[in-house]
């Protein structure tokens, strides 16, 4: 099979491409913010937020300080705290967890489906049950994660919220850019929140993050709550809020990266196809359920065990390609989350999806400057371990 390829070492991320295409213009906006001195909630913070909502198809924007503020901020703004359940994956990074403990909520995990590494919409049914009629705490929100880019099954949450009243958040922090029956993540929950840690599909040079809702009394809240919840002026505090801002620096970077993220949208879907085809005959690589469009903010594989990944990463290491395992043990084995698993449901169900993956998911090289000739050379080294 033909495939060009470049000289350049494979990289897992590589942002030095990426940023030989815009470094003058960022050049630029750095240097008008430098001169400007407007360095907290400058314009390009809203700048940036408008065309982040006009992206997504989302009403409001609100610029934050990370991902992981943006999860907090969402939860402040419903007001959840002690006695609240906040169902969410057992399998995804620990942000999305240690969110409602540090409000003093319970995080429930939920199993995931093999198939599309993103909560099971069945044992999530079953886990909210068994809360009710344990009694002791109250269900608030369901927390999906569109894991390494694919969307989660939206409607069936947005149902389960509805019937539940509860509040259904959208942690899109690897996905930004995915859709779902047409429609971009960011307008499927009552919040979305976003991560532009410097490896996401739209990444910063540091911290950041945003929420997107159709929702303007949120997005009202949102806007006061990061801002150490001031009213209408600085010094009017109206409620307890935290320093959770977009700094104006990196607004200006992201309004460098935005106008690319269309064609990087597109190789990136091209390199998911270029994976599959060499990839799919080998192990069980990902895949679009219907109507699901990932932003493949990574790409990831299943290996039929531990011990074939050990072997396969270290083929792959003799031949200079890079792997990584997104996430090597699950939430609820974690040291931080083992008595706020216990006491979410006391004798539940196994979580036995999310502790047979963590043994078997490796996340190969995906940006999207990877060219063919070394999609190519990834797959031969990958398939040279198994």
């Amino acid at each position: 099979m033909n495939a060009e390829t470049t000289a350049r070492p494979i990289s897992l991320f590589d942002m030095q491409a990426q940023q030989a295409l815009i470094r003058a213009e960022m050049n630029t906006r750095i240097a008008h913010v430098l001169d400007s001195g407007a360095f907290v909630n400058g314009p390009e913070v809203r700048e940036v937020e408008e065309k982040l909502a006009a992206f997504a198809g989302a009403k409001h924007a609100v610029g934050v300080s990370s991902g992981t503020d943006a999860l907090q901020i969402a939860m402040m703004a419903e007001n959840i705290g002690r006695g609240d359940a906040v169902f969410l994956p057992a399998f995804t990074y620990t942000a999305t967890a240690e969110v409602p403990l540090v409000l003093g909520a319970t995080p429930v995990f939920v199993d995931v489906a093999e198939d599309g590494f993103n909560i099971d919409i069945a044992d999530l049914k079953r886990r909210i049950a068994l809360v009710k009629a344990g009694g002791r705490l109250r269900p608030r929100a369901v927390v999906g994660v569109d894991l390494y880019g694919l969307p989660a099954d939206w409607p069936a949450i947005l149902e389960i919220c509805r019937e539940e009243g509860m509040f259904a958040l959208d942690d899109a922090a690897q996905a930004f850019g995915g859709a779902l029956d047409g429609r971009r993540l960011g307008v499927w929950g009552h919040a979305t929140a976003l991560s532009f840690y410097p490896t996401k599909t739209l990444g910063c040079y540091g911290d950041g993050g945003a929420l997107l809702t159709d929702d303007a009394d949120r997005a009202e809240l949102y806007r006061s709550l990061r801002t150490h919840g001031e009213g209408k002026t600085r010094y009017e505090v109206q409620r307890t809020g935290m320093n959770g801002r977009l700094d104006t620096l990196q607004a200006a970077i992201l309004l460098c990266k935005l106008p690319l993220m269309e064609q990087e949208l597109a190789s990136r879907a091209r390199i998911a196809g270029w994976y599959a085809e060499r990839l799919g005959n080998h192990v069980v690589v990902p895949r679009e359920r219907a109507g699901a469009q990932s932003a493949w903010g990574l790409y990831t594989v299943l290996l039929p065990d531990a011990a074939t990944r050990e072997r396969v990463q270290g083929a792959m290491r003799e031949r200079a390609v890079p792997s990584a395992i997104y996430y090597p043990k699950p939430l609820h084995h974690q040291p931080a989350y083992a008595a706020a698993h216990a006491a979410g449901i006391p004798g539940g169900p196994a979580l036995s999806v999310s502790e047979a993956l963590c043994g078997r998911v490796l996340s190969l090289p995906m940006h999207p400057y990877l060219d063919e000739g070394q999609v190519s050379t990834i797959a031969e080294a990958l398939i040279a371990g198994l």
